[in-house]
């Protein structure tokens, strides 16, 4: 066994340990407004347009970085990369502890959503250079369903922390966890198995260009990034800010009830993510099939608890948050088609791209759902009713309507880029059956 290969078997489970732990902790940072929406809205006074504003500017930000993160990615490594996250993911929460200003928690939620952006597509880049290839889509998985504890994290324990503690207290001791795992970053992970750090060539504006073109261009690109918005808005929008005030007022459940709903999604998230990986490792010609499956049984169930006359009764939310939570692992399969898409230079450029897509489908309907809360709503009052609720959840139709489109264009291109670019892996991966225009997606 040579030197590198020894020193992967050594130190990929600590290496991806450490990498996991920060983005867990990136998630938690990005969700732990989820279960404090009514509580910003009394201390900043604001309105359901203004609170939805928190989460919108996060998202605008994180959607926009992801770009410009997979370039400095490629240039600078996972190591260097991850140790600017914890540190302004620790400024940001820890200027949201002490603000009391609309605007200064504006700035602080910014910064929060700065340092999210540059953890998951730096851990997926540790997954692919410590992992051999057939473990590649399991430990993807893996990664995303862990790092959503944090999200889990920020459901109970978060409301318990805001009722006992209060609001400054319980952020600021949340903020004061990065220092603690930007000590394990600097000791234990490296970019490669050979290299503590991994630099890579100058950035070049026409290369740049260059590169994002060629990975646009490429359909299976493509299909990643609208499986990726597809499916994980519904989930992601209960899980950041409106599922909490969802079940408290627009299904009549109490506090503990739905911050123990939110913990479901989570765990439907984190149990689904092993068996997606499983399934995408072992068929990677049903891919988009998986996809869309989900996309379909994610409308169907909102659609029952969306035209039940009343109040929706328990089990059925539990259902809906169990299927909605699927829409996570879904998601990650984007990254997986990317990954085959796209030559090893393109990786950071291609998954970039493609992590925006859920996020910018969340952007909008957090956004919209507000307005439309405050529209069906009268006066100023943040007492809103199930019957606003409902108009608002209904805005996700539109965006599963065009997702669902382009999922079913991209699918067909991609297949058929496959068999045009290599006929012999096409041949292989494709049943049998339906060897047609057809490949791994």
């Amino acid at each position: 066994m040579d030197q590198a290969a020894d020193r992967r078997r050594v130190g990929t489970g600590a290496v991806w340990s450490v990498a996991v732990a920060i983005y867990l902790l990136a998630v938690f940072h990005r969700s732990s407004l989820a279960v404090a929406g009514l509580a910003a809205s009394e201390r900043f006074d604001i309105t359901a347009a203004q609170l939805s504003t928190f989460i919108v500017l996060q998202l605008v930000v994180y959607a926009g970085m992801q770009v410009p993160v997979g370039l400095l990615l490629d240039r600078f490594g996972s190591r260097r990369m991850l140790v600017g996250a914890i540190l302004v993911l620790t400024a940001g929460q820890t200027a949201f502890a002490f603000a009391e200003t609309f605007p200064v928690a504006l700035v602080a939620r910014a910064f929060v959503g700065v340092g999210d952006a540059m953890t998951f597509i730096c851990v997926l880049r540790l997954v692919n250079a410590w992992f051999t290839p057939r473990r590649i889509p399991l430990a993807t998985q893996l990664t995303g369903q862990i790092g959503q504890l944090g999200a889990l994290a920020a459901a109970a324990p978060m409301t318990w922390a805001l009722g006992t503690l209060g609001w400054t207290r319980s952020y600021l001791i949340a903020a004061m966890a990065g220092p603690v795992l930007l000590v394990a970053l600097l000791v234990v992970v490296r970019d490669t198995p050979d290299a503590r750090v991994a630099r890579g060539p100058a950035i070049d504006l026409a290369e740049i260009r260059a590169s994002i073109a060629a990975s646009w261009a490429h359909p299976g690109t493509r299909l990643g990034f609208w499986a990726h918005f597809t499916t994980m808005f519904s989930s992601t929008t209960l899980a950041l800010l409106w599922g909490y005030p969802f079940f408290v007022q627009g299904e009549g459940r109490s506090s503990s009830t739905a911050g123990a709903l939110l913990s479901l999604l989570v765990v439907s998230t984190m149990v689904a993510g092993p068996v997606m990986g499983h399934l995408v490792s072992r068929q990677p010609f049903r891919r988009s099939t998986y996809v869309l499956t989900v996309v379909w049984a994610i409308v169907g169930v909102w659609t029952v608890v969306l035209v039940w006359p009343g109040e929706a009764p328990l089990p059925v939310l539990a259902v809906l948050v169990l299927v909605v939570g699927i829409g996570g692992p879904a998601s990650v399969v984007g990254f997986d088609l990317g990954r085959t898409s796209n030559p090893a230079h393109r990786q950071g450029s291609a998954i970039g791209l493609i992590n925006q897509a859920g996020f910018l489908a969340t952007l909008l309907l957090v956004l919209a759902i507000g307005f439309v809360l405050d529209w069906r709503t009268p006066g100023d009052s943040t007492d809103y009713s199930p019957a606003a609720f409902r108009w608002a959840m209904s805005c996700q139709y539109v965006l599963w309507a065009i997702g669902l489109v382009q999922l079913w264009r991209y699918r067909h291109r991609a297949r058929r880029r496959l068999r045009d670019d290599d006929p012999d892996e096409f041949a292989r991966q494709a049943p049998v059956r339906r060897r047609r225009a057809d490949g791994p997606a």
